[in-house]
């Protein structure tokens, strides 16, 4: 019996902090909505060259005894010294500057949209005969017109005659290609995964299912082609036909497009679909250069201002607010359980 008494007072606990949070979520998930900004972006500006003297300066700190850290210090205002007298003596050069842009793909390419704000905002601001564009690329592929628009944006660099480069440390095929292509200068890893210019497309067929449980299904259209295959309708061989068309069509197009870009390459050699890793695809001019992107960026950061620009999502109220009511409603269970001593229960 007290058992069960114990067991009520838990259930009732439980379903009052239940109502509770389902009702606070409600009220700040409707402020959100009512407060939301069309523009939810941030961007956020980070100065590689000082993350990188700051990784330097800690591990020295760690490793070197006192007197070598003087001897250091010592030599080091030398040569800031130095340097200050000699950019006085050069105040006309203008010192280059490096932007790292980001694109991480995925099938539907949708890192165009943060990708795009983040060139809009550098053609604003970078001196196209002494600056660089960097984007550091990693993507296997997607859908046509996403990674048509994302290579876009990259053309929007390549316009204004600014030099442009892409580094792939892991894999940049099919969609992810056609991006890298754009760049004046390819930068890719030993094993980095390249090429991969053909198009697929593939979907599964329940029309026999359908008639083997007595299921009509009918599609209407207005015009020829306006569906040729279909995942329920029995297909044709002329639906077939032109659905292998319109494939060989995009096929076609993506060949040129790489062929403009990089006319070096012999197209109909690499345009098979096939894929090549870095050192392979060097030899067959997919890349020009094996390093990976760590490397040509500290090597940057020697002879010019390196900085990494990035757009991202801010989080909504309710975001953020669910992230705290999470916590807060399993800090809340797990204290209710351990007033009946059953916590240990819990995995």
């Amino acid at each position: 019996m007290e058992f069960l008494t114990e067991y009520g007072v838990f259930l009732a606990k439980a379903i009052t902090v239940v109502i509770a949070i389902v009702f606070v979520i409600i009220v700040a998930a409707g402020a959100a909505v009512k407060g939301k900004k069309a523009d939810n972006k941030e961007m956020i500006i980070e100065k590689l060259n000082d993350k990188l003297d700051d990784t330097q300066r800690e591990l020295e700190q760690f490793i070197l005894d006192k007197e070598s850290l003087k001897a250091q210090k010592k030599e080091q205002k030398k040569q800031q010294k130095s340097e200050k007298s000699k950019h006085k003596s050069n105040e006309a050069e203008v010192k280059a500057r490096v932007y790292v842009l980001d694109f991480q793909g995925d099938i539907k390419a949708s890192s165009v949209d943060t990708f795009r704000e983040s060139v809009t905002a550098v053609l604003q601001v970078i001196d196209p005969e002494h600056d660089e564009v960097v984007v550091k690329l990693e993507s296997a592929g997607g859908m046509v017109h996403s990674y048509g628009l994302a290579a876009a944006q990259m053309d929007r660099i390549r316009k204004r005659e600014i030099k442009l480069t892409a580094c792939v440390d892991k894999v940049a095929a099919s969609g992810g290609y056609m991006m890298a292509c754009v760049a004046d200068k390819i930068i890719a890893s030993p094993f980095a995964i390249m090429g991969s210019i053909g198009v697929v497309a593939q979907l599964p067929n329940f029309s026999k299912l359908l008639k083997k449980n007595d299921i009509d299904f009918e599609i209407l259209t207005a015009g020829e082609y306006k569906r040729t295959l279909t995942m329920f309708g029995e297909n044709t061989d002329k639906g077939r036909e032109k659905f292998q068309s319109d494939l060989e069509d995009t096929h076609e197009l993506f060949k040129t497009y790489v062929s403009e870009h990089r006319p070096g390459i012999d197209i109909d050699q690499v345009a098979n679909g096939d894929i090549w890793f870095g050192t392979r695809a060097l030899d067959v001019s997919l890349v020009d250069e094996l390093k990976t992107s760590d490397e040509y960026l500290v090597d940057a950061c020697g002879n010019a201002d390196v900085f990494h620009v990035q757009f991202k999502e801010k989080k909504s109220l309710a975001d953020k607010f669910g992230l705290a009511v999470s916590a807060g409603f399993e800090n809340a269970v797990t204290k209710i359980l351990s007033e009946l001593n059953v916590s240990k229960g819990i995995r």
